[in-house]
């Protein structure tokens, strides 16, 4: 697919988090964070790095070994939270790491058996969509996991124009290209029914 997009950003490439971040193993909350950075390891996705004082360092466990990265250098760590243990699934980044990652921690997906940010978005064939109540906007957003939005629509009710709450990525990254050409609406602005169950609107900086 030579006409596919490049990367969004480059290898490396550092930017913060707008929203607050938790993860929990074994019951037990890992981190809470407002200031997690979005560090790009390779082209096609982030990862989370949390200020260490935003960690429970109770539960790490330092396994006395290092790893060099082009990042810097970081002690690896596993987890211990009740009667559950991850080896190696912390990263410690020390002193001599690039200035935005000095004591941020990077944990393994895997490593939490949950994560919290933004809530679930479901993702519509445009087939299932009454078109004649979409308006195309001009907004465009872009998302570092999911690249850049190619349509956005508001909903006109009658008389009343509900401005930007549908949007679909056109081309999204590679990682992620069965969501191409579907439509998702902001959970916090409309309601949602899944198998017949009305979902709670969530709270979030997009309410």
């Amino acid at each position: 697919m030579p006409d596919y997009p490049k990367a969004i950003v480059p290898v490396d490439h550092v930017e913060p988090v707008p929203r607050r971040v938790r993860a929990f193993v074994g019951g037990e909350p890992v981190l809470d964070t407002t200031r997690a950075r979005y560090v790009w390891e390779w082209p096609f996705y982030p990862q989370y790095y949390v200020p260490a004082a935003d960690v429970r360092r109770d539960l790490l466990v330092d396994e006395g070994r290092a790893e060099d990265t082009r990042r810097g250098t970081a002690r690896l760590h596993g987890l211990t939270a009740g009667d559950t243990t991850r080896a190696g699934c912390a990263r410690w980044y020390g002193p001599d790491a690039a200035p935005d990652l000095v004591d941020t921690v990077r944990f393994d997906w895997a490593a939490a058996d949950a994560w919290f940010g933004l809530p679930t978005r479901y993702y519509l064939n445009r087939t299932d969509l009454r078109a004649g109540l979409l308006v195309a906007s001009q907004t465009r957003t872009s998302c570092p996991y999911k690249g850049r939005t190619s349509a956005w629509w508001s909903v006109r009710l009658g008389a009343t124009v509900h401005p930007d709450l549908a949007w679909s990525y056109g081309f999204p990254t590679a990682a992620l290209l069965p969501i191409a050409g579907l439509v998702a609406f902001y959970n916090e602005k409309v309601d949602l029914i899944v198998d017949g169950e009305r979902l709670d609107r969530p709270r979030t900086h997009f309410s």
